[in-house]
């Protein structure tokens, strides 16, 4: 009898087990983004920048299973070169179809603005806050038209220090047009919330303040128009972004699946 109570015991822990662990999500990312989610300038992106730093961050977590992603950052996009019909698009989808498991949830986590923001030189720029917001509904209308059960997760820009022109003008005016986004990223999720309701979320709040702190160790000087600037994450800052961008997104896994 005592055999047959063991066994049973032991059977009720290993399905317990089996179900705990299987009640792990599996993840799917694609990154958009521009050249800072691509990690320009970076010794080597494939594992330094910003969306791989995320995603070592997540696979250390224990709520989640496996975590598998794709960089779609593009140096000096804007949305508008991310709007469906674009090529630049049709490779986000590409990418978001070519992930082996199928079951796992697909997130789209997006993070533009800075071209859009500047004075002149990216396309597009200047872009206004409506449009700014115009687009990323457009973008995201598409996705999830496409892949109507994937999450889209909205990370704030970044902040620039107001003396950055490089091949684009940026400075004080695309600074303060950057910031102008904010409240246009909010609204729009917030409008979400009620015709796609758990599908589309504000994700790091954070970074923008930490490099505005910590522009000195966490962003590369580069010489510019306008003398030095500070824009682009070094490995130190791309680490340190990728756990901000790790930590929203995780936030929202425990809530999507609580």
């Amino acid at each position: 009898m005592k055999k047959y109570l063991l066994a049973a015991v032991l059977l009720f822990v290993a399905s317990a087990i089996t179900f705990a662990q299987h009640k792990k999500p599996n993840l799917n990312i694609v990154f958009i983004g521009n050249s800072i989610t691509q990690g320009v300038q970076l010794a080597n992106p494939a594992t330094e920048a910003p969306p791989a730093t995320a995603v070592a961050y997540l696979q250390k977590q224990k709520n989640l299973d496996t975590v598998s992603f794709s960089n779609q950052g593009h140096s000096g996009y804007t949305t508008l070169d991310f709007l469906p019909g674009t090529g630049t698009f049709a490779k986000v989808e590409e990418a978001a179809s070519a992930f082996t498991n199928k079951d796992a949830l697909l997130i789209f986590s997006i993070k533009l603005g800075t071209n859009d923001s500047a004075i002149h030189g990216p396309h597009g720029a200047p872009v206004s806050p409506e449009d700014y917001q115009k687009n990323l509904k457009t973008i995201a209308d598409k996705l999830l038209a496409d892949f109507p059960k994937a999450v889209i997760i909205f990370q704030h820009p970044l902040w620039y220090s107001p003396n950055t022109y490089n091949g684009a003008k940026y400075l004080q005016e695309g600074l303060s047009r950057l910031q102008s986004y904010v409240p246009m990223i909010d609204a729009l999720v917030k409008a979400y919330a009620s015709t796609n309701p758990k599908q589309v979320f504000v994700g790091d709040t954070k970074a923008f303040a930490y490099f505005e702190k910590n522009h000195l160790t966490d962003l590369i000087p580069e010489n510019g128009k306008q003398g030095t600037f500070y824009l682009h994450p070094n490995k130190k800052g791309a680490e340190a972004l990728g756990e901000f961008w790790g930590t929203a997104i995780n936030k929202i896994i425990k809530r999507y699946f609580k």
